[in-house]
């Protein structure tokens, strides 16, 4: 059973994430984790899963539930999850001198890759830990200056630290009560955080190309390619439309009474519109924001960032595989393009279905929510909300995590993991693979 367990890319994937939740779990509950309040198992679990999964909501206060053994443990479990659990298992076998299998191969690969990434495994999997472990270093020494010239902010080397690594690796976890609030007067930590998360949310392979040819052109070694890569030119222009688009609708649509200055509402609309998309740090109360400014982040929260990064979501490639889909059965036109260039059906098939499942999903999770937090004062888009955060790995909330029921915690547990892990990932590795002998007669349908 293990062996045929492992033996499938996809159960290797959903196994070791499950076993890195239930090691948080058991050292989250240790007394010595915990702050002066005990913490349940339950929301123990709650916080690992959160933490693997890189999505930031909470059911207790992350400063005062959790003792600085805590808070290491929940950073360590942030890294895991950012830098992924195949890159882990790629450099305890590398380190050890031991070969991968065929299937060893295809799962980190699928983890790590785009399927058409001509990256040798070995050698990237080493730049992955450098990049990341680089600019988390570099992060961290901008927020420690930061909170040197602001006397509100703790001038504590580890606060700078965990807050790099929350937003390198799109976590959301804070040692602040008040989460990103808390950097609404200072600059430099704002701007800190913002290039944290978009780093983390391009995915290596746009990272390694953007870096490959920024050495080329310094050094002057090699020759640059006459075009970017279509996976490149796809995330980085669907990353500043998202991020534009949605400052703009944020700015316009309103956000809280607190920003009145146009500066301010420029600046907050941004770093929300950033942090949308999978980061869940906030600098002004969600809860307060107007219906239509919380519709605007659910969007940004469903489409998430870019495959091979921190982020979760649908992710932006598969935003515009399906646009680019729509938008050639409007014009009636077989093949689908994006940037003058031809995408596979296959990839086209596999947008649609993860776009599928996973409004198939959120939307039996809005039901669920529904049922089980069925109370007087919540609101729809409260749940809505909730839902679309847990599945996107995002973390923001309308103050709504830390009132959920034990049957809504264990939905929203279950839902991390599955925005994590990736619902088409899960499918593959739950449901079996068919293989039919024969085929039904077709028949038409009317449409519409």
């Amino acid at each position: 059973m293990f062996k045929a367990l492992f033996g499938r890319p996809e159960g290797l994937l959903v196994v070791t994430f499950a076993g890195w939740i239930v090691l948080g779990t058991l050292a989250l509950w240790l007394p010595i984790s915990q702050g002066e309040r005990a913490v349940s198992l339950l929301d123990c679990l709650f916080t690992s899963t959160s933490a693997v999964c890189v999505t930031g909501l909470t059911t207790v206060d992350t400063a005062g539930a959790w003792s600085r053994t805590g808070h290491t443990v929940i950073l360590v479990l942030i890294q895991v999850g950012g830098l992924g659990i195949m890159t882990f298992a790629a450099v305890g076998a590398r380190v050890l001198r031991i070969r991968f299998s065929f299937s060893s191969q295809a799962a980190l690969t699928g983890a790590l890759f785009d399927s058409d990434a001509r990256v040798e495994l070995r050698r990237s999997v080493g730049f992955i830990i450098a990049f990341t472990l680089i600019f988390e270093a570099l992060g961290a020494a901008a927020l420690w200056l930061a909170a040197r010239f602001d006397a509100s902010l703790a001038d504590d080397p580890f606060d700078a630290i965990f807050h790099s690594v929350s937003a390198f690796c799109n976590a959301g976890f804070s040692v602040y009560t008040d989460n990103a609030i808390a950097l609404r007067g200072s600059p430099l930590g704002l701007a800190t955080i913002a290039v944290l998360i978009i780093l983390g949310g391009l995915g290596y392979t746009v990272v390694i190309e953007l870096l490959a040819r920024a050495w080329k052109r310094v050094s002057g070694r090699g020759e640059l390619p006459l075009q970017w890569s279509l996976q490149t030119r796809v995330v980085l222009w669907m990353s500043l439309l998202l991020i534009v688009a949605g400052a703009a609708c944020l700015g316009v649509l309103g956000l809280t009474a607190r920003e009145t200055h146009i500066g301010e509402r420029i600046v907050h609309a941004s770093f929300q519109s950033i942090s949308a998309r999978t980061a869940g740090f906030n600098t002004l109360d969600v809860a307060a924001l107007p219906v239509s400014s919380l519709l605007v982040l659910i969007g940004l929260m469903f489409i998430g960032g870019s495959p091979g990064s921190c982020a979760g979501g649908i992710k932006t490639t598969s935003a515009a595989v399906w646009l680019a889909r729509l938008r050639a059965r409007l014009l009636s036109r077989e093949s689908v393009t994006i940037l003058r260039r031809r995408v596979p059906q296959e990839v086209v098939r596999r947008s649609a279905l993860v776009l599928s499942v996973a409004t198939l999903w959120n939307l039996l999770g809005v039901l669920v929510l529904a049922l089980s937090e069925s109370r007087p004062d919540v609101r729809f888009e409260h749940l809505l909300f909730e839902q679309i955060s847990a599945f996107g790995t995002v973390g923001l909330s309308c103050n709504f995590t830390p009132t959920l029921s034990p049957v809504g915690k264990l939905w929203i547990v279950l839902t991390m993991f599955v925005g994590r892990v990736g619902p088409l990932t899960l499918a593959l590795a739950v449901l079996p693979k068919p293989r039919p002998l024969f085929q039904y007669p077709s028949e038409r349908v009317m449409i519409g």
